[in-house]
């Protein structure tokens, strides 16, 4: 989406939610950056000017408004669909790559030299990686301070700032209030060392199919479905952690149980992209609702998320187990690898009770270890050598392209696998699997041709949201 200022103002003019994270709106006169959607009076186009972060609002010298707390926006769409440089180090930054290996490390990720980053990122979005992981401890900060009751120097740094004065100077000036105030002024919602933590997602919202989703590929001891609620382990940084999050509604109730609390930024925006929550549905719904095909499954279902996968290397494993058997075949065969080889949560919520086994592990096993040909085993235990030594790296920050076609290089992984790893756990959302039987069905009752050959030539159209329509084609089964 092309945004200039009188796109931006047009849209806080109509306090348009749909454009929240897109872009913050920054008023000279008060001194105080907003969300699109801001409640307040709309204030005159000559005293705005408009700013793609919130950090290059606060490197302007703006704060936070108080009323819409547009660092509680949903993100922008526009960095998890980019497979660029610049759309990589977004995802990575916010992931908090930064905060654990500094800017050059992010710079080592990309390719790049720090100061090419700096320049690249500086003139699409108007900040350094510096400043935008600055802005995104100062979020982090709060959540810790209004949900925890965690010291304020613990919380320090935990959000991953360096010293107790430089968490104090950043919260005063991007909220206008100091931490000891901001704990005041809410009452700490977490027990027993769990975070509490809303998400904001852009509506429509279709809760009940991406949980109907998970609810099906759910491994018994990792995942666990009760009701709307849906719970996983997360392998982070600094330890394991499990997610809880309440799908029953647009904004999600999510609770965080972490063996560091360090891990709470890359906890949630892992989650976020496990649940496709910064998609901007109504683009992609205008634009497959103009397929006559499509048209009836994208009314059925507005608001139809395609899932992430907070780890690569769980998702790789899962899908060479995948192939040739039944889905609920695939859940019992990785269960039983994550009993058998996984990590023993340190506090376990509900049934969720191992981490499911690392990269290392399984390049450690032997192709007999396996319930599957020995064949597909040596390529699962190459595939996961490669990932252990760092010649593959499967998060949101890789170059897509680059992954699939490492994977494909492995003998027994081909296109389908490729595929379902780039589009789940790289985040991309033009994806198509026309050799998919799921898909070939789908199409069938659709009453199209569902040969591999015409399939692909059908997929063109759908570009650039393929993922989104394979999804669609899935749900209508």
């Amino acid at each position: 989406m092309l945004l200039d200022d009188d796109h931006c103002y047009r849209a806080i003019q109509s306090r348009d939610s749909r454009f929240d994270g897109w872009f913050v709106t920054a008023v000279r006169t008060t001194g105080i950056y907003c969300r699109p959607s801001c409640p307040a009076i709309t204030p005159k186009r000559h005293n705005v000017e408009f700013f793609r972060a919130a950090a290059t609002a606060q490197g302007k010298g703006y704060r936070a408004c108080k009323r819409c707390r547009p660092d509680a926006s949903p993100g922008s769409p526009e960095w998890n669909s980019r497979a660029d440089v610049v759309g990589r180090a977004m995802r990575l930054i916010a992931d908090g790559l930064v905060d654990r290996e500094g800017v050059g490390g992010l710079a080592s990720r990309l390719g790049y030299s720090e100061r090419q980053v700096h320049r690249l990122l500086v003139g699409e979005v108007g900040s350094g990686p510096l400043a935008l992981a600055r802005a995104q401890r100062a979020q982090t900060a709060r959540i810790l301070i209004e949900t925890t009751a965690l010291p304020i120097t613990d919380v320090a740094f935990a959000a991953g700032f360096q010293s107790v004065r430089q968490f104090n100077d950043t919260v005063r000036e991007v909220y206008a209030s100091s931490p000891t105030a901001l704990r005041a002024a809410k009452s700490p919602a977490a027990t027993g060392g769990q975070l509490t933590v809303r998400l904001a997602c852009r509506e429509p919202f279709a809760g009940d199919a991406l949980l109907a989703f998970l609810a099906v590929r759910a491994v018994p001891g990792v995942e666990h479905v009760d009701g709307t609620v849906y719970r996983r382990a997360l392998r982070l940084a600094h330890g394991n952690g499990v997610v809880s999050v309440d799908l029953a509604g647009p904004i999600l109730s999510c609770s965080l149980v972490l063996d560091d609390v360090a891990d709470v930024q890359a906890a949630v925006q892992r989650t976020r992209r496990l649940l496709d929550l910064d998609c901007d549905p109504a683009s992609i719904h205008e634009h497959l609702e103009g397929d006559q095909l499509l048209a009836p499954l994208v009314r059925r279902r507005p608001g139809l998320r395609a899932p992430g996968h907070p780890d690569g290397t769980e998702l790789l494993v899962r899908a060479v187990l995948g192939q040739q058997v039944s889905v609920a075949g695939a859940r019992t065969l990785a269960a039983r690898l994550a009993a058998q080889h996984g990590e023993l949560l340190a506090e376990q919520v509900a049934l969720v009770t191992h981490a499911f086994p690392s990269a290392d592990t399984i390049a450690g096993l032997r192709p007999d270890d396996f319930s599957m040909p020995r064949a597909r085993g040596a390529a699962l235990i190459e595939a996961c050598a490669r990932v252990a030594d760092g010649t593959f790296v499967l998060d949101a920050g890789s170059e897509r392209a680059e992954a699939v076609r490492g994977l494909q290089a492995v003998r027994g992984i081909g296109p389908w696998t490729a595929g379902y790893v780039a589009m789940r756990a790289l985040g991309d959302p033009d994806v198509f699997l026309p050799t998919d039987l799921g898909v070939r069905h789908a199409l069938a009752a659709l009453g199209a041709d569902p040969s591999e050959k015409a399939v692909t030539a059908l997929a063109e159209r759908w570009r650039p949201w393929r993922s989104y329509a394979l999804h669609h084609l899935w749900a209508s089964l």
